[in-house]
């Protein structure tokens, strides 16, 4: 048992609903990020398990319907908690703690993203995180240290470290530390992120620890407390999703909560969140392009693209600073500057049925 206390023991909440459209095609409607084989065989969600399963004592999928019966093939061995609706990750986070402590009782909750890449100390990263919300019932966010200025994250700004042994210390000082959460901010704008950088602030993980209790506890004062009360009732859940608004947990609650704190990750991390993010993480070749999934690169005076695709045989001639992504029977090619904005095409997409 890997108990943040004695009598607690640890669940990985592992979120597996979303669909990661910056990374389409690969990621579709009937196909999200989480399922895709980006840094090797084993899909990103597989991945995620095998790394929850270091630290926790049970894993808990939760997803949307379309994509429930996939979970058993990436996650064979853990419970499955089926969304009523795509509602962002707000209502997504507090339905499965619900359910968890249905489940399992008084635990603490470990809730995890299932699509990102990390490297190094990760268990011990998040059994501090544990235990901080098990001894102090406070809502836990990690927040990791940051490698660059990056507009595509979200910042946390800390308060005052508190030690283990609750006295104030300097940021890193005590590797037991916590703060509290002084402000959560959005992603910024390039300039504003050098400026949190070098004010000290972390990226925002959307990673989190907290005890049942204490998450919907703090739900109950924000626009979740709807859902909450409908839970608590014995309500029909599907019934009570129709009415819930669509808010990420940070928005919907963190943002809010007047005991949410941040724990320093010492793990290197990145959420895969668009194709550029790959060359962050795959090693180049001689000309310093990255190649993803099962696809073969072949070129001509063509250097630092990234190129991805299902067993397809990609030619480059000339070109530099691409994305270059065949998937299925569709083609994206887009600067690497631009890759944020395929957001935009996959909503499109989206609004003429053809995700």
């Amino acid at each position: 048992m890997v108990n943040a206390s004695a009598d607690r023991p640890v669940v990985a909440l592992v979120l597996a609903g979303g669909t990661g459209s910056r990374l389409y095609p690969a990621s579709r409607a009937d196909r999200p990020k989480q399922f895709l084989p980006l840094l090797g065989e084993e899909s990103l969600l597989s991945r995620t398990v095998e790394r929850a399963r270091e630290v926790a004592d049970e894993v808990v999928v939760s997803t949307r319907p379309a994509f429930a019966e996939a979970i058993p093939d990436h996650a064979p061995d853990a419970e499955v908690v089926v969304e009523p609706a795509a509602r962002d990750t707000g209502p997504a986070l507090v339905y499965a703690t619900h359910c968890v402590r249905d489940l399992y009782g008084d635990c603490v909750v470990v809730a995890l993203p299932s699509d990102h890449r990390v490297e190094g100390d990760f268990a011990d990263t998040m059994r501090r995180g544990a235990r901080v919300a098990a001894d102090t019932g406070s809502l836990v966010t990690f927040g990791v240290e940051p490698t660059r200025p990056d507009t595509g994250y979200g910042y946390i700004e800390p308060g005052i470290f508190v030690g283990e042994g609750g006295e104030g210390s300097e940021k890193g000082e005590d590797e037991n530390g916590y703060a509290p959460v002084a402000a959560f901010h959005e992603k910024p704008d390039a300039e504003t992120a050098e400026k949190y950088v070098d004010a000290g602030h972390y990226w925002n993980a959307g990673i989190f620890a907290w005890t049942p209790a204490a998450l919907l506890d703090a739900a109950r004062d924000t626009p979740l407390s709807g859902l909450v009360a409908a839970l608590d009732a014995g309500d029909d859940a599907e019934a009570a999703f129709e009415d819930v608004p669509e808010v990420s947990i940070d928005y919907g609650v963190m943002e809010r909560a007047a005991d949410a704190v941040v724990v320093p990750a010492t793990f290197e991390w990145d959420d895969l969140g668009s194709w550029d993010a790959l060359e962050r993480v795959l090693d180049p070749d001689e000309d310093g392009s990255v190649v993803a999934g099962d696809a073969t690169l072949r070129s001509v005076d063509a250097a630092d693209n990234v190129v991805a695709g299902d067993d397809k045989h990609v030619s480059l001639v000339g070109v530099s600073d691409l994305a270059v992504v065949a998937w299925d029977d569709r083609v994206l090619v887009v600067p690497k500057s631009r890759a944020q904005d395929v957001r935009d095409l996959a909503d499109e997409l989206k609004s003429r049925g053809e995700f």
